[in-house]
């Protein structure tokens, strides 16, 4: 095996941590709390995987059509539970050594600065575009909820409700690591199955439209195409857990005899069928229901029973609430660290606070001037998901296990790291047309 050359060094290092070392580690979000079941796994896993990416599907599908439609949806989640089996099968294949951070990872399989440069900018990029877009999202629901249930009210601007949204945040954020969130990640993974429901189960009350049609929205060849891009970064928005995997295995108890990749695959298998029963029904319904007039967000195709609708909007907004803890805990991680190891500052209560705000306040900023949200989702999913959940595992597993060639486990990986790769490519130019689109009618902090 490729990992047998790595295994002293990261004992000694073990070995070497002194008391200081040992309590920074202790204070540290990720490292923190040790104590997790098999079910904080599961609803970890289904409030990091289900986001407002699921709302989009339908309009992803009315994109692809339904044979490629299909097609997109069911590989992406055999592709998708592949990789995270790897991920999971990682995090303690050497004796002695958990690997808590998806970077730690990467600098095991590319070596110590390589690891670093390959995997940190892809995993900001990631868990800072979802907490933004969820941000827009968050506001977005606000909005809605508030227009169903008080229609005589004057509107509020779309700002205003973001800025609400992220009150939440500037409180929750200070909870310390994983297990202090994991209430809010309960409720989170409950509402985005409530939701799912609603919004399959009212478009199919609602029937199949009078007028509907199943093709191509677009009128033109070149449109027709850059569509198909930017929803299979739609597709790859909604299975982006992986970039939390490993810190939410992070948290779950360690022996030699009952390693943690037991009970944490078995949350992972729970959240993967809670998944399926959240995407497949609410793509493929609302799809078939609306056809290419679906909106973006299949709440607003859906405009009655206005309680119903209303209520499903209430529930996007504490799901995306729990999903931005979970992103956004990692990140806090990864600032911390730096902080504390590196410019050796004190660990300390005011330290979180200042920082964690800081960065609540960025991604609100960022949220209420920037709130394209089906370009967005389009053009981070191809550029940044694509990579670290469809493919950068595999690449890790050839670079440690080193599989024989032509074996089944070579052209699996092969397999998944072209078919990222082309996913990569080709989704970020469709969400930035996107983009480009819907910034011709937009005025800033409208």
């Amino acid at each position: 095996m490729g990992t047998q050359a790595f295994t002293p060094d990261y004992s000694k290092e073990v070995d070497q941590r002194t008391a200081q070392q040992k309590a920074i580690d202790e204070w540290l979000p990720i490292t923190s709390s040790r104590n997790a079941k098999w079910w904080y796994s599961a609803f970890h896993n289904v409030t990091a995987m289900v986001g407002a990416g699921v709302l989009s599907l339908p309009y992803a599908m009315a994109e692809l059509g339904w044979g490629p439609g299909v097609t997109v949806l069911v590989i992406s989640w055999i592709v998708t539970l592949y990789t995270l089996w790897q991920m999971v099968e990682m995090h303690e294949m050497v004796p002695g050594k958990r690997f808590d951070r998806y970077h730690e990872l990467g600098q095991h399989a590319f070596g110590e600065k390589l690891g670093l440069y390959i995997v940190v900018p892809q995993q900001l990029i990631v868990e800072v575009g979802v907490d933004i877009v969820y941000m827009v999202t968050g506001g977005r629901s606000l909005m809605k909820f508030h227009d169903l249930v008080c229609k005589d009210c004057k509107d509020i601007k779309l700002t205003y409700f973001i800025m609400i949204f992220a009150s939440a945040h500037f409180v929750l954020s200070h909870l310390p690591n994983f297990n202090a969130i994991s209430g809010v990640s309960l409720a989170a993974a409950v509402m985005s199955l409530s939701y799912s429901t609603i919004a399959w189960g009212a478009s199919v009350d609602k029937g199949v439209q009078a007028d509907v049609q199943y093709g191509y929205k677009a009128t033109t060849t070149a449109g027709t195409i850059f569509n198909f891009f930017s929803a299979l970064g739609d597709v790859a928005f909604a299975y982006a857990g992986h970039n939390v995997v490993l810190e939410i295995q992070a948290t779950i108890p360690s022996t030699p005899e009952k390693p943690s990749k037991g009970p944490m695959w078995r949350g992972v298998i729970v959240a993967y069928i809670v998944v399926a029963l959240c995407y497949f029904p609410v793509a493929l319904i609302g799809y078939w229901m609306f056809g290419n007039k679906v909106d973006d967000n299949i709440l607003i195709s859906l405009e009655k029973p206005v309680w119903l609708i209303a209520m499903a909007n209430m529930f996007v907004v504490i799901h995306v609430i729990g999903s931005y803890q979970i992103y956004a805990m990692p990140v806090f991680d990864m600032i911390e660290t730096v902080l504390v190891k590196k410019l050796k500052f004190r660990p300390s209560w005011m330290l979180r606070f200042v920082t964690r705000n800081i960065y609540v306040a960025f991604t609100m900023f960022v949220g209420i001037t920037f709130p394209f949200f089906g370009g967005l989702l389009g053009f981070f999913g191809g550029f940044a998901f694509a990579p670290t959940t469809y493919f950068l595992p595999c690449i890790m597993w050839l670079a440690i296990y080193k599989p024989r060639k032509y074996s089944l486990s070579w052209w699996t990986n092969w397999i998944c790291i072209v078919l990222g790769v082309i996913l990569m490519i080709v989704a970020p130019i469709g969400g930035l047309r996107q983009i480009i689109l819907q910034a011709k009618h937009y005025e800033f902090y409208s």
